[in-house]
This record gives C-alpha cells, sequence and structure tokens, in this order.
C-alpha cells in the first residue's frame, strides 16, 4: 500500500510539472505573438504595455483594472492607472485576455490561451471563482446545440452558490436578510413584536414553510412559496430566521 500511495503522489507531482511546463510554453507563445501584433499595429509605448502582459500572465486571478495596477506596483512596475486599462482594454481587442462580469458585478479579466476553453464557479459570498474544464460536458452542449439545429459559436457556463470554506464558517440558522438569490431555506422562527409576527403570518409566511430566494437588492427581498411573491423590506426580513437546505435552484 505504501508504493502504490507513493506511486499516485509521483504521478500528481509528474502531471503538475507537466502541466506548468506546458503552460509556460503557452505564455512564451503568447509573448512573442504580443510583441509582432503591437508592432505590426503600431502601437505606442509597446515595452510599458509588455511589462503589464508579463504580471498578468504571471496570475491565475481573475483581475479588476485597479486589482492589476496594484500587482503591478508590489512588481515595482508603477505605470498611469488610465495606461493600465487602456493597455487591459487592448489586450481584451486583440485576443489576449477574456473579459467577465460574473452575476452583473464589476469586470474582470482572466487569461484567453488560443485553443482552450473552461468555465467557471462563482461563489455569491467570498466573490471567489474556480475554472473547471468537462470534456462530457463540452460534447453535451455540442450535442444540444445541433439537436436544436444550431451551430454553436461560442458559449460558457457559470455555476453560482457558496463555497465549502463559505459554507464552514456560515451560521445554520441566519435572518432572512442575509440569504442569498437562489437559495432555498426553510423558515426557522419569526422574531420582533406581535404585530410584526401577526403581518408575517398574515401573508402566508409561517414557520416551517420552504422559501425561494427570488432577490435581494437594495435591501429589498423577493421570495417565493408555493408559486407566490412576497416582497419584503429589509426591516421585516431581519425579523425571519431561516435554515439553510444547502440547495440551490
Amino acid at each position: 500500500m505504501p508504493n502504490f500511495i507513493n506511486s499516485c503522489k509521483r504521478w500528481k507531482a509528474n502531471l503538475k510539472t507537466a502541466r506548468n511546463n506546458g503552460m509556460k510554453q503557452i505564455h512564451r507563445q503568447e509573448k512573442k505573438q504580443f510583441l509582432r501584433l503591437f508592432e505590426q499595429e503600431g502601437i505606442d509605448h509597446i515595452e510599458e504595455r509588455f511589462q503589464v502582459l508579463e504580471i498578468f500572465l504571471q496570475t491565475e486571478s481573475h483581475l479588476t483594472g485597479d486589482e492589476l495596477i496594484r500587482l503591478l506596483k508590489e512588481n515595482g512596475v508603477t505605470l498611469e492607472p488610465d495606461f493600465v486599462k487602456e493597455t487591459l482594454a487592448m489586450m481584451h481587442r486583440f485576443g489576449f485576455a477574456r473579459r467577465n462580469r460574473f452575476n452583473n458585478g464589476e469586470i474582470r479579466y482572466e487569461h484567453r490561451h488560443l485553443g482552450q476553453h473552461h468555465d467557471h464557479i462563482i461563489c455569491t459570498k467570498c466573490r471567489s471563482v474556480i475554472e473547471f474544464e468537462n470534456t462530457l460536458l463540452e460534447e453535451l452542449q455540442t450535442r444540444i446545440a445541433v439537436e436544436h439545429g444550431f451551430y454553436m459559436l461560442q458559449h460558457k457556463m457559470e455555476i453560482y452558490g457558496l463555497c465549502e470554506q463559505c459554507q464552514t464558517s456560515r451560521l445554520q440558522i441566519i435572518p432572512l436578510v442575509m440569504a442569498k438569490q437562489g437559495e432555498r431555506l426553510s423558515i426557522h422562527s419569526l422574531s420582533g413584536g406581535r404585530r410584526a409576527r401577526m403581518r408575517l403570518t398574515s401573508m402566508g409566511l409561517r414557520v416551517g414553510d420552504s422559501v425561494e430566494i427570488v432577490a435581494n437588492n437594495n435591501g429589498q427581498l423577493v421570495v417565493a412559496l408555493d408559486c407566490k411573491r412576497y416582497v419584503l423590506g429589509k426591516g421585516l426580513a431581519q425579523k425571519i430566521m431561516v435554515q439553510s437546505s444547502g440547495q440551490y435552484c
């Protein structure tokens, strides 16, 4: 058994090394293409823009323009913020960076390596982004497109939920106002005064009911129960204690 475990560890280490070496080769190709294309297009300040690309390729994070500016400074590169953001826009225009706006949030940039595709899992609490690839999923999406008479040009999948760390740190019972869009929760208890509790029960919200969070924006919540929508202000939602069922729609 120890020999088998050691063999698995060596295999994983070799696989990681091979992937890293492959990525280094891809990055070398990206840098060569960047210089050739920017010179060909007559782009100015190529050396400074190349510094932006180099630092950008050193991280696997999904960066905003401001985060990249901070990363550049941490690596001893000080450039005007507008210049960095302009360079990022050029990198996106020429296909060196992909632009995302997860859950309609800030614009974030990631590497765009030709011939490669991946999808994303996004935590709605800590905003962490996990990349994943799945051959069976890619084949299924292609088959679905063909079945509907489509020639697929591009596609993306974004899965939203709570990451493992956020699930572990989260309290089991929380006020409804803290719930995330898409969650299904059961009402654990109703707090507040007699008037508030009567108002909630008259609306049809009772202990034990399972509700779905349709929207949670600007302190106003929309929840669904038995195919009916209820709009709740922040104050009222604070009085409804719910327990997560761990389900998302």
